[in-house]
């Protein structure tokens, strides 16, 4: 295939960044985007200019950190599937492919395609865990747990906090991956002791950074690569007015 690339430079934070149009001859089907990526990458370099930084880790679909904006769609048009997963086959020969940076205030831009997305992981220090000491692990029969309440907190805990539901989102709302945080540890007994002040701190720290709120549209649940619930949003809603 022969592609069209419009790519997002911008040199850092302060800087003003701006579009770069690159050709891309010959790129395989077979390839994910992040190889072609690589291979952009790699004919940049060999041409003496600066290659395009992008994050990515596991490349597995697990940690999240490969998210870009792909013509106009958080981790690019194929549902459930992250940046690293997605393969060049759903693009076809002579198109011109649109990559970017998340766009919200809290994700600033640090290079190219790369953004700070600290600000998700002060979300989740501020109460996303459990403390309470309970000793030696009991008997994993001992508590018991509504079948529906287990898988739906383990539905709830596969969210990679890749911030694709800020970017998603017209307002750059957290709340689906907070939902999602909060949802996992509300539904299980051990959750229940620091429910209250888990979600007040988590949902004042999404506050805090700037994160805009939920007006229900759904943006987020369709773009998440996980296909985290908007239900979650509700149980966040139910948790925080029982909280005060």
């Amino acid at each position: 295939m022969n592609l069209t690339l419009k790519i997002w430079r911008q040199k850092d934070t302060k800087s003003k960044g701006k579009f770069v149009t690159y050709k891309m001859p010959d790129v395989s089907p077979e390839m994910s985007f992040l190889e072609m990526l690589d291979a952009l990458n790699h004919k940049l370099i060999g041409s003496g200019d600066d290659p395009v930084a992008f994050e990515h880790d596991c490349r597995e679909g697990i940690c999240g950190s490969c998210g870009m904006y792909i013509n106009g769609h958080p981790h690019g048009p194929v549902p459930a599937v992250t940046t690293c997963l997605l393969s060049m086959r759903h693009f076809s020969d002579g198109d011109t492919i649109t990559v970017e940076p998340w766009r919200a205030k809290p994700f600033p831009v640090i290079k190219d395609l790369i953004v700070d997305r600290s600000a998700m992981d002060q979300i989740q220090i501020a109460g996303g865990f459990i403390s309470v000491n309970t000793g030696a692990a009991p008997e994993a029969n001992s508590i018991l747990v509504p079948k529906k309440n287990s898988e739906e907190a383990f539905d709830s805990a596969v969210c990679i906090g890749c911030g694709a539901c800020v970017a998603a989102c017209k307002n750059a709302s957290a709340m689906l991956f907070v939902s999602a945080r909060i949802s996992q540890y509300a539904l299980l007994p051990q959750g229940k002791v620091e429910a209250r002040e888990r979600v007040r701190a988590m949902v004042a720290k999404m506050d805090e950074l700037g994160f805009g709120n939920c007006s229900n549209t759904g943006a987020c649940e369709a773009e998440c690569p996980k296909q985290i619930r908007l239900v979650n949003i509700a149980r966040l809603n139910r948790e925080y007015y029982k909280a005060y």
